[in-house]
């Protein structure tokens, strides 16, 4: 953010460098992403199978657990599998195990992720008793559901027929995704933040987002959620105060006059907002800018799903960088 209000305002300032040191753990990490163990663990291969098949009059009763669905969900997230591709593949690995297993047809693990339910991003670090959430920062993204490529709209110069789905996202302090929620392309930002606070069951002391949500009700559900948390956003240039608008609104216009928008976003630490576009970034890179599910209830449970696996990579581990220059 400094870099850009620089070239905003003409000054040649060199962008900043940063070290990592510790790569060895870092590269480790990375490693153990694409380990397959991580991914279909015993955990997963002792629960494949339901336990007691129960009849409710509703169709067959099931045959293979939740816990086997939301691991061959996930190993096709994470290898950008197709579904059917994706079966072959599970099946291969229980072949080479000498595990007496199957993997789910491929349209049972269509049908059965609409009936999976997960209503928040798996693998949080909340999920561990030494929890410390003390800040989070959202952003939203967009995700493609169907479309011609770039190279190809370029390359036959025609127009852009997509369509799009929202991703909005909150991250706490230690890049773990707490709350997800998915929208159509016209839902805008500060619509999700209560959905998204839901999904957060501790108060939090730091809630930084860009100026989309510099709205009434975004204050509203911040301090409805926490009390105490200092919300941290950036009004728009032409904003005035106004005696109806939130006390920490009102009180973050004042500082950004008087003290200026760089002052106040270090004294503030507006820097904390990078935590969620960098993991929209990962979002991205690791999973993919589209969405494999063509129905709407099954896309929500796929970015939910996409959401944990990028939770379950952090916490195998993260790069500790500082500033080198």
């Amino acid at each position: 953010m400094p870099n850009k209000y620089a070239e905003k305002k003409g000054w040649k300032i060199p962008k900043q460098r940063h070290k990592v040191s510790n790569w060895s753990d870092y590269n480790q990490a990375l490693r153990q992403r694409g380990d397959i163990t991580v991914w279909l663990s015993e955990e997963a291969i002792a629960k494949w199978y339901e336990a007691e098949r129960v009849y409710d009059g509703s169709g067959a009763p099931k045959l293979y657990s939740d816990f086997a669905i939301i691991t061959c969900h996930e190993i096709r997230l994470v290898y950008k599998l197709p579904l059917r591709q994706c079966q072959g593949f599970i099946d291969a690995l229980f072949r080479l195990m000498n595990v007496s297993l199957f993997c789910p047809d491929f349209s049972v693990l269509s049908k059965r992720l609409r009936q999976l339910k997960i209503h928040v991003p798996p693998y949080k670090k909340a999920n561990k008793p030494d929890r410390d959430i003390h800040a989070i920062a959202v952003d939203s993204t967009g995700l493609k559901r169907f479309g011609r490529s770039e190279w190809h709209q370029e390359k036959y110069e025609l127009s852009n027929k997509a369509s799009w789905r929202k991703l909005h996202i909150g991250v706490n302090q230690n890049h773990y995704i707490e709350a997800c929620d998915l929208t159509d392309r016209y839902h805008q930002d500060n619509e999700s933040v209560e959905r998204l606070l839901e999904q957060v069951d501790e108060p939090i002391d730091h809630f930084s987002g860009d100026g989309a949500y510099d709205k009434t009700p975004v204050y509203e559900a911040v301090t409805a959620h926490s009390p105490a948390v200092d919300i941290v956003i950036p009004t728009q240039q032409n904003a005035v105060e106004n005696e109806k608008a939130a006390p920490q609104r009102n009180r973050n216009l004042l500082e950004i006059k008087t003290q200026g928008r760089m002052a106040w976003q270090r004294a503030r630490q507006y820097g904390r907002r990078n935590y969620s576009e960098l993991a929209v970034q990962r979002y991205k890179r690791i999973i993919g800018d589209s969405l494999h599910a063509r129905e709407w209830e099954r896309q929500q449970q796929e970015a939910m799903l996409a959401c944990g696996v990028l939770n379950k990579m952090t916490s195998l581990g993260m790069p500790q960088s500082y500033r080198s220059a």
